[in-house]
């Protein structure tokens, strides 16, 4: 009987821990890429709709870069922990808007990361044009 009593506290202290190791993925915050973009979300309402800014590292215009509003929509029906979403960023600096859409992962070190897509359109003055709008 003495022998049995390690093995199920053995066996507790796993199925604990692994119950406790299950962390949720947050949108809330700041966020930068690998590029040095950076996005910040202030807070994600019961629904799921949410709003934020991004300063982009990167861009192909010549204008002075500046932060630009953006809009989303987290998926609240997955109660996984690692939500799927999608935003629009409506560039200030730039005649040109981008969508993004993506998931938010807990790797196996805990560490919360963004993989996303995205596309991104600029205005074309002809329809001739339109071939060279999104890249």
């Amino acid at each position: 009987m003495v022998q049995a009593t390690p093995f199920l506290l053995v066996l507790s202290l796993v199925l604990g821990a692994h119950g406790l190791s299950v962390k949720k993925c947050s949108l809330t915050g700041q966020w930068i890429n690998d590029l040095g973009s950076t996005m910040k979300i202030m807070s994600v309402n019961a629904n799921g709709d949410f709003t934020g800014s991004y300063l982009t590292a990167v861009t192909a215009t010549t204008n002075q870069i500046q932060e630009s509003p953006l809009q989303g929509s987290l998926q609240r029906k997955n109660q996984k922990g690692q939500p799927t979403f999608g935003f629009t960023v409506n560039w200030t600096f730039a005649d040109s808007v981008t969508v993004f859409t993506g998931q938010c992962f807990v790797d196996k070190n805990g560490k919360e990361v963004l993989k996303t897509m995205w596309l991104l359109r600029s205005h074309m003055d002809s329809i001739e044009n339109d071939w060279k709008a999104t890249r």
